[in-house]
């Protein structure tokens, strides 16, 4: 019988060396990292040693500029504003102040004179506030981080950014002593505003050299690094003077002040510089300076600038004076000034640049009312009208829309000069309707009018909205006997070495309409100045211009010239709301009396050429007497428009109300007498000056 196989005893396992499997794991993990970090720091020394090979010298570095500048000029050379970098004086290290130093040490990084360019200790600590609040690392950079930065990088917060950026920072460390890096940090640093620099800086806040910086002063500054907008003092000087106090508690706590000095600082007691410059000038300069783009080659686009512009400093003074003191409480105004070429002599966009950068002179489009009628009374004037000519004011209804003279009032038989000085609305409708819409819309086209017009019958009261500089450019051709005349504000741009690129040639003027013609228009605009609705626009010497007002007083305008020199003026608000008590002959006429007052004080009185010599076929009955010279014939009729003048699929503009202000007609013994007449013009005369077309 076989023997019972008993059960095998279970085998005694060994103990799992637990211990010594994690220390080599650590070993080995340590072994790792040491080799990673010997891997690190050979590439890192690498980078260094051909990056500092690179680098720059010192005074290549101090002669990079970042951006380009642009010196404006008046046309006297005076500079009126700089644009872009500025730099100010370059300030050595010794002359730095020593507070101005410490003050920036303090607030933008404290350990400077003792790390290699970054600050293993700032990134100790970074990592772990972030580990602690379960939030990003928010290292901040060193001073020499930051040079690097603004020196060769941009502002993008990539890993691959900030690792160049440290290796640039070691690198500049190894090349150039503490002294020269933060002698090249606060010359090259952005303060805001444009300034580089603490004397760029100083200068444009305390109006002097950062030579003499006081240590409130140099706290502002160096509070200005960490947001140059938000703490800067001229935007909110709250902000600043907050961030002052911080870096004089920084200051404070690490020594670079006695407790007792900090305290006796007085940070809001520090006198800001007044702005200067800033104000109506810009309107012209953001109007002027884009146009660079088309008069230079591209290759001038990153070099500083000199521009010499038309402006005329005292005009532009006298201007914004004019606006100033005649505009009404809540509305807002606008002032193109021409000379006899086309110069922009002032332009002032709005009643304060700081509030509202808008330019209403040149971007604005606003119905001119009344001053349309220029090119109504144009038309006329062209087809064969005369000012003495014999018009009858009295009610009228076209296409459905009956227009209405200020007051309901209405004349009778009157002659053209008379009506349009009175800016009898009647008058010019059946003037409109007899010539043509399309016709008037024409002459607008041909006056340098860019906006889209209408051509329904209320268009002649001034419906259609046009931009202030327009205006003034089709009056400013009336004033040069119908030669066009083309608005400009550069004379010539010269980069910094001299160095001409480009100087501004007399443009050759068309012939708008014949000289004639222009005559018989400044005869009509001397009378509406004389004795009409201008009145208020009178400055002791010859000036004609016509008055505008708009339905329910939101738009009052002035237009007119005297002495070579042409000014357009509107008022109104900006959300075309009415202003109480605004007509073209009462705020628009004084601001350009009283602008227009001190332009041409210098210059000779100029009495109008109003003498008209007529062309032949006015003057005898030949086969020009019925069908007119070519030549001169400017006469379109209605329906021969050019496309874009007017849309017949438009709705009509709605018809225009009494316009408020208009000065009413002379009543009594010097009202002109009621004398029969004929209409605005008589089947006979019609036949006559279109040749039997219509």
């Amino acid at each position: 019988m076989a023997k019972r196989r008993g059960k095998r005893a279970p085998t005694r396992k060994e103990p799992r060396d637990s211990g010594g499997t994690f220390r080599r794991i650590i070993k080995r993990v340590l072994i790792g990292l040491v080799a990673l970090t010997l891997i690190l720091a050979v590439a890192v020394g690498t980078a260094v040693f051909f990056t500092t090979r690179e680098l720059p010298s010192y005074s290549a570095l101090q002669n990079r500029q970042t951006g380009q500048t642009i010196v404006v000029r008046a046309s006297d050379g005076t500079e009126i504003v700089t644009l872009g970098p500025s730099y100010g004086e370059w300030l050595s290290a010794s002359e730095i102040p020593p507070i101005m130093k410490a003050a920036m040490v303090a607030v933008e990084d404290r350990r400077f004179h003792s790390h290699f360019g970054i600050d293993p200790l700032g990134l100790v600590r970074a990592v772990a506030v972030s580990l602690i609040h379960s939030e990003p690392a928010k290292a901040t950079s060193t001073i020499t981080q930051q040079l690097a930065r603004n020196l060769f990088l941009n502002s993008n917060r990539s890993v691959d950014r900030k690792l160049r950026e440290a290796v640039l920072a070691i690198a500049l460390e190894n090349k150039f002593t503490k002294q020269q890096i933060l002698e090249l940090y606060l010359n090259k640093v952005y303060f805001g505003g444009g300034a580089y620099g603490i004397d760029a800086a100083s200068r444009k806040f305390f109006s002097h050299s950062a030579r003499d910086l006081s240590t409130a002063e140099a706290a502002i500054i160096a509070g200005l690094v960490k947001a140059p907008s938000r703490y800067s003092p001229t935007a909110d000087v709250e902000a600043a003077v907050g961030r002052a106090n911080v870096v004089l508690d920084q200051m404070r706590k690490y020594g670079a002040l006695d407790p007792g000095e900090a305290a006796d600082v007085d940070v809001s007691a520090v006198k800001l510089k007044e702005e200067q410059g800033q104000n109506s000038v810009r309107y012209f300069t953001d109007w002027v300076l884009p146009q660079l783009d088309t008069l230079l080659p591209a290759t001038a686009q990153f070099e500083p600038l000199q521009v010499w512009t038309t402006l005329d400093i005292e005009k532009q003074r006298a201007a914004t004076a004019a606006v100033k003191a005649n505009v009404p409480n809540g509305a807002q105004a606008s002032l193109v000034s021409l000379d006899r070429d086309g110069a922009v002599l002032a332009m002032v966009g709005g009643t304060d640049y700081v509030s509202s950068n808008y330019n209403r002179a040149t971007s604005a489009v606003r119905q001119p009312g009344s001053a349309w009628k220029l090119f109504v009374y144009l038309a006329a004037l062209e087809a064969g009208y005369r000012p003495s000519d014999r018009v009858v004011d009295a009610p009228v209804t076209i296409q459905g829309w009956s227009p209405q003279n200020s007051g309901n009032s209405y004349a009778g038989a009157i002659d053209l000069r008379t009506a349009f000085a009175y800016s009898k609305n009647t008058v010019a409708a059946q003037l409109g309707n007899e010539v043509g819409f399309d016709t008037v819309a024409s002459m607008a086209r041909r006056f340098g009018i860019t906006t889209p017009i209408s051509t329904f019958p209320s268009m002649v009261l001034g419906t259609s909205e046009v931009r202030v500089i327009e205006l003034t450019e089709a009056f400013a051709s009336i004033a040069a006997r119908g030669h066009s005349v083309e608005p400009y504000g550069i004379l010539k741009v010269a980069t910094s070495d001299g160095e001409l690129l480009y100087a501004h040639e007399p443009s050759r003027p068309t012939q708008l309409v014949p000289e004639y013609v222009a005559s018989e228009m400044t005869d009509l605009l001397q009378t509406a100045v004389s004795t009409g609705t201008g009145r208020a626009a009178q400055i002791g010497r010859p000036v004609a211009g016509k008055t505008g007002t708009t339905t329910s007083s939101k738009d009052g305008w002035f237009v007119g010239f005297s002495s070579g020199i042409t000014t357009g003026v509107w008022v109104g608000r900006d959300d075309a709301e009415p202003v109480a008590g605004l007509a073209g002959g009462a705020a628009p006429a004084r601001i350009f009396a009283s602008y227009m007052r001190k332009a041409v004080a210098d210059r000779p009185v100029e009495p109008f050429d109003t003498e008209v010599q007529l062309p032949q076929w006015q003057l005898e009955p030949d086969e020009e007497y019925y069908y007119g010279d070519p030549d001169d014939y400017f006469y379109m009729d209605q329906g021969t428009v050019e496309p874009g003048f007017g849309d017949p699929g438009l709705e009509p503009f709605p018809a225009q109300e009494p316009f408020p202000g208009e000065a009413p007609m002379p009543a009594g013994p010097d009202a002109p007498p009621p004398l029969p007449g004929p209409p605005a013009a008589t089947d006979d005369f019609l036949e006559r000056a279109t040749g039997g077309q219509l």
